[in-house]
């Protein structure tokens, strides 16, 4: 194991998922951790005792298992042992094995939480794995929470995934199916209870949803605390929910990039609001409020921002509330490559930003909503 990750005899904790990666292979050891790292925290193993006592101690969000393990140890074997432990049962596991292993194959498509992938297959097929074994293990804890707030997560996980598919088949988004799939948010957030929609997506793995059901959360808690009401606080839930949808045509190492883009890179990636102002424009029925949204988010109030350079007054208010959202939301979030900021963190940067960039009145605003949060609880 990476020593660089562990702390005494249990492994440093931090706010990025970690994979656990164990293999008797060292060459398929080291060619899978290396390919993951720019995406998750990877703890490796070669000996089931290591990563057994491990696991004693901390638990990964995900463990990958290959089929050949050292001392005689079989990766089905080791899963085995997994399931019949009650506080390891449920960490979801992907299976590597070779073709030719066809009763061990057979055999962990039976178990629950495991995705078998057999070798050699594509690296896009192992993230995908990963990903969608570590997201039905978060999606599965919405069964324990109420009715309005387990509606909310699924409902615009559904719609988010549903514009990515119409995306793909140019298709143009059904906006009246979308605005009822935000409905509970709203409900949920009027009753107080947005703090559990935030909660539930921590580990989802799923990036741009996650980012865009906090925007869509805090943007339309931001309106309640401003008094708006009726259709204008679907109007904010739907416009934060699809306010990114152009970064599904972002390529992913690129959207995914730890660190500072290149300029080549910084083109593409601002191109995703042209994108989605496009796909949006195809939409019957949009609400001029939802393409301001969409469209205004990174502009600035003295004209640097994109992709219109719009400034003063041509900005109105819902741009200007959505700017500070984005940012804030994204200074909050979660990354593969970076741990979140607390809130306190986030708004002093962004009082440090200047009058030129944010609104000075939305701003403090903002910030008087969330002392109050605070106040009640965290907001993470």
């Amino acid at each position: 194991m990476d020593m660089s990750t562990q702390e005494g005899a249990g492994i440093a904790k931090s706010n990025k998922t970690d994979i656990f990666l164990i293999s008797g292979n060292a060459k398929h050891l080291h060619d899978v951790s290396e390919a993951l790292k720019s995406f998750y925290i990877v703890h490796t193993f070669q000996d089931v005792h290591e990563i057994s006592e491990a696991l004693h101690a901390f638990h990964p969000t995900a463990i990958i298992v290959d089929e050949e393990l050292a001392s005689g140890h079989g990766g089905l074997r080791f899963i085995q042992g997994l399931r019949a432990v009650k506080n390891l049962s449920l960490i979801p596991v992907v299976f590597t094995a070779r073709k030719g292993a066809l009763e061990q194959i057979k055999a962990s498509k039976t178990m629950p939480l495991v995705r078998t992938l057999v070798k050699p297959y594509l690296f896009s097929a192992l993230l995908k794995a990963i990903s969608d074994q570590v997201n039905a293990h978060v999606e599965s804890q919405w069964e324990t929470l109420q009715p309005v707030q387990k509606a909310a997560l699924e409902n615009t996980l559904s719609s988010f995934n549903s514009v990515a598919d119409l995306i793909a088949e140019g298709k143009p988004l059904p906006y009246n199916d979308i605005q009822d799939s935000c409905t509970p948010l709203v409900t949920a957030i009027q009753s107080g209870s947005y703090k559990e929609l935030l909660a539930g997506v921590k580990g989802h793995d799923n990036y741009s949803y996650v980012h865009s059901l906090r925007v869509a959360t805090f943007l339309t808690l931001f309106g309640d605390f401003l008094g708006i009401k009726g259709d204008d606080m679907k109007i904010l839930a739907t416009g934060g929910v699809l306010h990114d949808v152009g970064k599904m045509m972002i390529p992913h190492q690129v959207l995914n990039k730890p660190g500072k883009l290149n300029d080549d890179e910084l083109v593409v990636m601002r191109s995703h609001v042209t994108e989605t102002i496009s796909f949006l424009e195809n939409t019957h029925g949009i609400p001029r409020g939802v393409a301001i949204i969409a469209g205004q988010h990174h502009e600035k109030i003295d004209g640097t921002g994109y992709p219109y350079g719009l400034k003063g007054k041509e900005l109105n208010e819902l741009a200007r509330m959505a700017c500070i959202i984005d940012i804030f939301s994204a200074l909050t979030d979660r990354r593969c490559y970076k741990d979140p900021m607390t809130p306190v963190e986030a708004m002093k940067i962004m009082e440090g930003m200047g009058d030129g960039h944010l609104d000075r009145h939305f701003l403090t605003s903002f910030k008087e909503l969330l002392l109050d949060a605070a106040s009640e609880g965290d907001l993470h």
